[in-house]
């Protein structure tokens, strides 16, 4: 099936009265998917019923009209489909089914599909299958079902519903298509650089340098084929907005592209809807494709769009600022800010890719790339001190986005993030972690107007903070928190703040989303890759670390 992935399409198998059509159409339901019943496309067809296409025009004809229907759907995509009893006799339409999508086979003893029969017939008189309308159809059943018995076993995974509901029935159907399509995406994704798994689903990271060529490819490896909607702040348009244009385009894809200006303060709802406005007007479908091409402004407001646009469509994350690469654009948060607080509007969505080109870092501003380190010490200090050695070994090589080693630390960081989120991927555990520095940023960003810090910026003076507060709990010893500062500032991110009130931050800091019973909770550190949840520190330790960081870190 050019273009998409074997588990776009799900074929259900069987034997008639198996329940394929009245449970079909509820996992196509579960999934938001189409419904076709092939032999409903056949009567279509032919223009009488199926009946009469095998009393008028033979069996030979409806096995002819039955491969043809099956080979126009292998074309199609997020269908489910009901294949008639006798379909998969038939080795060319086996070899179909099993090139082009997940087959499932729904099971029941003969004597389950006599009685299902007669109580169809008596529900709706002379319903029953053609091969079914004879002098003793218990015995029909039991010799025909074990002639095609080898060819249901080929299903990649078998229901039994004779004692099951139908909603029983549709949820095992969906267990086998969950477990079958994340093996498809481990064989169809294995030169990803990882994979993110979550309850929403399993998606690939590609990373490489000077890659944008390769971006058609990736969308089509995950079955990505529609009309891509670009997304990007008017200083990213100017590196690669052309680009990226022109590659989709040579390659058949239909682009439409929207700038906006860059800045923390163009994250905002009003904006969303400025967005909603432009794909609808373009008559965007549930298999169109948002695509988020630069930092995390773009990517959180590119996501949030996605996820309520026709209540979601594909959404692809492809970062050009540092920040975004080993953070933002992995995870699914997506989300706008309000007057009363960052990100306090939004949604998980999960993209259906992440493509990274590291070489776009070379086009990024210094204070821009800089302001990216902060996420990147953020994860060495709370998941991985053999990332922090190599950050505080390598200083001048990373500085200077020198090829290999680059690469490596972006993956890493990926690496990192994304073992937090398939554990948890609705921040309802472990992956509330990875705010480490957050809640003071996050009130430092709301004081200031969101127009005075970059988000690395404020990060940074939230990890001093935190680490602050580490100490000043018992938790934390004064050497790592002077480690710490001390590779924050060789990564350049000192920043001066002596203007801004304590009392300010501290009130949008009780805005914070982490909040729980008035009480904020703190993520601190015990000791490098050793963070701990809080939510006993003083408000009045709070503001005396506020007011020393404000007067500025030595």
């Amino acid at each position: 099936m050019a273009g998409s992935r074997k588990d776009k399409l799900i074929f259900l198998t069987g034997f008639s009265y198996t329940g394929k059509t009245v449970v079909g159409k509820k996992v196509a339901e579960s999934l938001l998917w189409g419904f076709i019943d092939i032999d409903d496309e056949i009567a279509r067809i032919a223009g009488k019923s199926v009946s009469q296409v095998f009393s008028e025009d033979g069996e030979p004809h409806f096995r002819d009209l039955e491969h043809q229907v099956l080979q126009d759907l292998c074309h199609k995509q997020n269908l489910v489909i009901s294949t008639g009893g006798g379909i998969v006799v038939a080795a060319r339409n086996r070899s179909l089914i099993l090139e082009n999508g997940v087959v499932i086979c729904l099971e029941a003893r003969p004597e389950t599909i006599y009685h299902r029969l007669v109580e169809q017939n008596r529900v709706a008189p002379g319903t029953a299958r053609p091969l079914l309308n004879v002098a003793d159809p218990l015995n029909q059943i039991t010799t025909l079902k074990a002639s095609r018995q080898q060819y249901y076993a080929i299903a990649d995974w078998t229901v039994h519903t004779d004692e099951m509901t139908e909603t029983e029935s549709c949820r095992e159907v969906l267990r086998g298509y969950q477990y079958i399509s994340q093996k498809v995406d481990t064989l169809e994704f294995k030169d990803a650089s990882c994979l993110v798994e979550t309850s929403s689903g399993r998606y690939p990271v590609f990373i490489g340098w000077d890659c944008l060529t390769e971006l058609p490819q990736r969308l089509r490896q995950v079955g990505l084929t529609g009309k891509v909607g670009v997304v990007c702040d008017d200083n990213v348009f100017s590196y690669y907005g052309s680009r990226v244009k022109s590659y989709l385009e040579d390659n058949r894809f239909t682009v439409h592209i929207i700038t906006l200006p860059a800045g923390e303060s163009t994250k905002n709802i009003n904006n969303v809807s400025r967005l909603h406005d432009f794909f609808l007007e373009r008559h965007f479908e549930r298999d169109d494709i948002v695509l988020a091409l630069g930092g995390g402004v773009v990517g959180d407001l590119a996501g949030f769009t996605a996820a309520t646009l026709l209540r979601g469509v594909p959404l692809v994350q492809m970062p050009t600022s540092l920040l975004a690469m080993v953070d933002a654009s992995v995870g699914g948060k997506t989300a706008v800010n309000h007057p009363r607080g960052k990100n306090l509007i939004g949604a998980f969505y999960q993209p259906r890719l992440v493509f990274i080109d590291v070489g776009t870092l070379l086009t990024l501003p210094s204070r821009e790339l800089i302001s990216g380190w902060a996420e990147v010490i953020k994860h060495a200090m709370i998941l991985d001190g053999r990332l922090l050695n190599l950050l505080e070994e390598n200083v001048a090589e990373i500085i200077k986005l020198e090829k290999e080693i680059s690469h490596r630390v972006v993956e890493c960081n990926i690496a990192l993030k994304a073992s937090v989120v398939s554990e948890d991927e609705r921040e309802t555990g472990r992956r509330i972690i990875l705010n480490y520095g957050h809640t003071i940023a996050h009130g430092l960003e709301v004081a200031t107007g969101y127009n005075r810090f970059l988000h690395g910026e404020a990060v940074a003076l939230g990890m001093i903070g935190a680490a602050e507060i580490s100490r000043r709990m018992g938790l934390l010893s004064e050497e790592i928190v002077q480690r710490q500062c001390n590779i924050i500032h060789s990564y350049g991110l000192s920043v001066g703040c002596s203007d801004i009130s304590p009392e300010d931050v501290m009130e949008a800091l009780e805005w914070d989303k982490k909040v729980r019973n008035k009480n904020i909770r703190w993520v601190l550190l015990h000791d490098i890759a050793c963070p701990a949840i809080h939510d006993d520190v003083p408000r009045e330790m709070v503001l005396g670390v506020l007011d020393g960081l404000l007067k500025g870190c030595s």
